[in-house]
């Protein structure tokens, strides 16, 4: 049944907390490896994934996947929460969050890009105007401003927020191809995710107990980033008579986060920061009136 109004309260819960999960990142990585963040953040979200499968009555479902399903369980784990949280933390762990936020905000214009070579989607004008004021603003906030040396602050950092959106692209191009509900499938990914993250842990790092304040801040992240963010979407976009006013929330998102990094990391929030990221929002708007014109036509 549709309601405007309780998908609009589904969507702003949602992006309200997608707006604190920088800051979530960059204080929860004061305390522990960016593996370990992923391990234990990873171990919350499972758990309240499971939770919501109990009281819905659909756990029994993760057992019943086809092998197809399983395989596709495995690349997808792979993918996320494995690889794309582990560069997303190492990015956060190496960038102040102000740049990493903005950064990794920018997947949507690499979905579009990826979507040419794997989805046979034609690249039009407008994409090209996006792709530039999007990419403009990375340059923008990567060089704190300094455009015309390109002295960047962090060059691996940078590549790692952006390598980031590339693996987040990638799972997303492959979900469009499974069919099962959309918690257990996530349930399923993030099962078969855990060796590759324990593994990871166990050879690369110094696996040990964690300070409790990063524990805490695990918890958080799988919770909320991770898990309920995820749902608070899902339950948004099934109520909406309107899906593109639910999309159009999540510009609020990134500057909202970048106030919320100002006054829970203690960041000073540069200038170069600020008009980067309205060159990134601008490019995502252009290429969202592109979408919308495209489907109007179609």
């Amino acid at each position: 049944m549709k309601n405007q109004r309780r998908a609009m309260f589904y969507g702003l819960a949602a992006v309200l907390l997608w707006s604190t999960v920088a800051s979530a990142f960059k204080l929860s990585l004061r305390y522990l490896e960016p593996a370990h963040l992923l391990l234990y953040s990873g171990a919350f979200s499972t758990l309240l994934l499971g939770g919501i499968l109990v009281v819905q009555g659909k756990l029994g479902r993760i057992f019943h996947c086809s092998r197809r399903e399983y395989g596709m369980s495995l690349l997808l784990g792979l993918l996320n929460p494995f690889l794309y949280y582990l560069v997303l933390f190492k990015a956060y762990d190496l960038l102040p969050a102000q740049q990493a936020q903005p950064l990794n905000y920018t997947w949507a214009i690499t979905l579009s890009l990826l979507a040419i070579p794997l989805l046979g989607q034609k690249f039009k004008g407008q994409e090209f105007v996006a792709l530039l004021l999007s990419y403009a603003g990375v340059v923008v906030i990567s060089t704190e401003g300094d455009i015309l040396g390109l002295n960047f602050t962090e060059p691996l950092g940078v590549v790692l927020a952006l390598v980031s959106t590339v693996i987040w692209s990638l799972y997303w191009i492959f979900n469009t191809r499974d069919q099962r509900d959309p918690v257990v499938a996530l349930l399923v990914n993030f099962l078969f995710s855990f060796p590759f993250v324990l593994g990871y842990s166990l050879l690369f790092t110094d696996l040990r107990m964690p300070p409790l304040p990063g524990l805490l801040g695990a918890a958080y992240v799988g919770t909320f980033e991770m898990g309920f963010c995820f749902v608070l979407w899902l339950l948004a976009m099934r109520y909406a008579e309107s899906t593109a006013r639910i999309s159009n929330l999540i510009f609020i998102s990134p500057f909202l986060s970048l106030v919320l990094i100002h006054f829970l990391v203690g960041e000073r929030i540069l200038p170069a920061t600020l008009v980067g990221l309205v060159l990134i929002v601008a490019g995502l708007l252009v290429q969202q009136v592109g979408i919308k014109a495209k489907a109007a036509k179609g």
